[in-house]
């Protein structure tokens, strides 16, 4: 087939039909621009049909989430002194975002009440209550009361920070990575969260579907949970002391 009688389809059935990976399909894309462009320079083609040829869709990346193993877990325990560990666990035991748990407030506490009050992204997932489990109560009222001697309107803050004391997202993924080369663990900051839903959705523990999605903020799609039913303090506590590693 000559140039000046190619057309996007014939240039897109190429692509399509090879069998090879997507970034081999990119460069096929990535050469036919070239072509087009050396034949416009010669008046070989009117016409540039590879900027109309459809683009190869890049799969999205697969994210993969790894849960803290109980033996972990238990390691953190073991250390809670090192660190920020105890930031670690509080994110496992309470399953915020990283972004949303750095950012909390000591204005977002309430001790009495035992409640944590934030959330971020979407719609479901600002503006929550997520009760303070059993396990992490007395490490929310140690990083609660150094806030406050510190003065610091943030729950989270490093002393030793050279920018500022209280946590941002960043900061605490440089802690977070700390604790992973002191321990041999290789996690992502956001599997605290996949450890807390992981476990909410176990058949063994039988935690309420819809009390995990409140707690984690995500979208409930039945019209009456969503609308109609009204989930108390006490209910969201009882569910989230389900809970065990």
């Amino acid at each position: 087939m000559r140039m000046r009688d190619i057309r996007p389809n014939h240039l897109e059935g190429t692509i399509h039909d090879a069998k090879v990976g997507d970034s081999t399909k990119q460069r096929m894309k990535s050469m036919y621009n070239l072509m087009y462009k050396y034949c416009l320079k010669y008046d070989i083609v009117e016409k540039d049909y590879a900027a109309l040829c459809e683009s190869v869709k890049r799969g999205k990346p697969k994210i993969v989430r790894i849960p803290f193993s109980s033996e972990e877990i238990q390691t953190l325990w073991d250390n809670v002194s090192f660190p920020f560990v105890d930031m670690v666990l509080i994110g496992i035991y309470s399953g915020w975002r990283p972004q949303e748990l750095a950012i909390l407030k000591v204005a977002d506490i309430d001790l009495e009440a035992r409640t944590m009050f934030g959330g971020l992204k979407t719609d479901a997932g600002r503006n929550r209550v997520v009760p303070i489990h059993s396990a992490i109560y007395d490490l929310v009222v140690a990083n609660y009361n150094k806030a406050v001697a510190m003065g610091s309107d943030y729950l989270f803050n490093d002393e030793n920070g050279q920018q500022g004391t209280h946590l941002t997202y960043d900061k605490y993924r440089g802690r977070f990575e700390k604790i992973n080369k002191r321990f041999n663990m290789s996690h992502k900051p956001h599997d605290t969260r996949h450890t807390f839903i992981n476990c909410g959705k176990s058949t063994s523990i039988g935690m309420n579907e819809y009390i995990l999605k409140l707690l984690v903020g995500h979208e409930i799609s039945d019209v009456t949970e969503a609308v109609y039913t009204h989930r108390t303090i006490q209910e969201l506590a009882a569910e989230i002391e389900k809970i065990v590693y």
